[in-house]
This record gives C-alpha cells, sequence and structure tokens, in this order.
C-alpha cells in the first residue's frame, strides 16, 4: 500500500484581510475534495501586514477606508462584495461592528506563538472571527490575550511585552515579500507558491493536486 504524502501548506496572510478569512474556508474544503488518504497535509500561517505603517493604536475604520478607497460610498460598495462572497462560504460579516482598523503586528506575534504551542489554526480562526463577526479590536492586547487564552496559551501580556518573535515575524514577513508576495491570501506548497487569491475550493484543489506531483 502506498504510503500518504506529507506537505506544508503555507498561508500567507493578514487577520484583518476578509479574503484571507474567505481563502481559509475555500482552502479547508479544497483539502476535503483533495485529500482522500493519498495526501496529509500541515497547514502554517504565516505574516503579511496590509498596513505596516499603521499607528499601534489603528485608526477609525470608516475615515481610513474612505480616505484608501476614494470615498465611503465606494468603500461600502466594496464590503458588500465581500459580504455576499462570505455569504456564500457561510461567513456572516459584520463590517458595521468593526470601529477600528488595527495594527495587526502583536496579532501575527500571538499566531507566531500560536504554531509553537500547535495551536495555530485555531488561534487565527478566533482572530478571523473576533474582528470579521464580534468587531473586536485585534490589535488590542487585551483582545489578543482573551484570544490567546481561549485557545489554552496563558500569560500572553509577558510574551508581548518581552518582544519575543517580533523579530520572527518581520524576518517571515520579508521572506514574503522577497518571494514577490504583494496581496494575500498568497498559499505555498513546501515552501514553493502555488495560488494567490481565494480562488474558489475546486480551483485550490487543482492547484493543488497539479503542485503535489
Amino acid at each position: 500500500m502506498k504510503s500518504a504524502m506529507t506537505v506544508e501548506i503555507g498561508v500567507i496572510s493578514d487577520v484583518i484581510c476578509p479574503w484571507c478569512f474567505i481563502g481559509k474556508r475555500r482552502l479547508e474544503q479544497a483539502l476535503r475534495l483533495l485529500l482522500g488518504g493519498e495526501i496529509q497535509a500541515r497547514v502554517a500561517w504565516f505574516p503579511f501586514q496590509l498596513n505596516p505603517r499603521m499607528p499601534a493604536q489603528g485608526l477609525d475604520r470608516r475615515t481610513y477606508r474612505a480616505a484608501k478607497f476614494g470615498g465611503w460610498a465606494r468603500a461600502l460598495e466594496l464590503e458588500e462584495h465581500v459580504a455576499a462572497e462570505g455569504l456564500s462560504e457561510g461567513i456572516e460579516f459584520a463590517f458595521e461592528r468593526i470601529a477600528r482598523t488595527p495594527n495587526t503586528f502583536d496579532a501575527h506575534r500571538l499566531i507566531w506563538l500560536a504554531k509553537r504551542l500547535d495551536v495555530q489554526d485555531p488561534v487565527v480562526e478566533a482572530l478571523f472571527r473576533a474582528y470579521f463577526l464580534e468587531g473586536c479590536d485585534v490589535g488590542s492586547r487585551e483582545v489578543l490575550a482573551a484570544v490567546a487564552a481561549a485557545n489554552g496559551i496563558q500569560g500572553l501580556d509577558a510574551f508581548l511585552r518581552s518582544g519575543e518573535g517580533s523579530a520572527e515575524v518581520r524576518e517571515e514577513e520579508q521572506q514574503a515579500r522577497r518571494m514577490g508576495v504583494s496581496g494575500v491570501p498568497f498559499f505555498t506548497v513546501n515552501g514553493v507558491p502555488f495560488a494567490s487569491g481565494a480562488q474558489k475550493a475546486e480551483v485550490l484543489s487543482r492547484f493543488l493536486s497539479e503542485a503535489t506531483k
């Protein structure tokens, strides 16, 4: 009997990217479509800050998005499109609950720590849900500590104050940019790019199948 191939799927993303949340759902579906015992996949999450120069305290979301997209009406139009795509994947985006666009560097440090504690995927899921469904400020250390504790990670405040993981997160993000990543989600297999954007599950499964031949 042929043994299963084990691959590492890397997902480069930001926790305030709605397409990354959609991409997570589609990757999960793609893996269910594809695996069938022939491939065993480990999914690892890597950082990409959509707003690397965001102030530490974040910015008022309406003001920020109106400036970014040339007006609030245009920002709302884009959100409606994303919300429709989200519903197709079972995600009910609650953009109206989100007051601030946060700095996500500390969230990425939590994700980095969670990988080492083998709870990365549930932490990423919890961060997406906290921001997009509950409107929580995922740049707040109190919010991050609550997400961490709910997933069995204690003492996050001390971890964040120590600076641990900062250099590693910066290096991982630089690696992504050196790879040519300019938008997320971005997917790799064993470090080699295989898909960009929140592709449909069927497309992702086909790309993944080809990448693992």
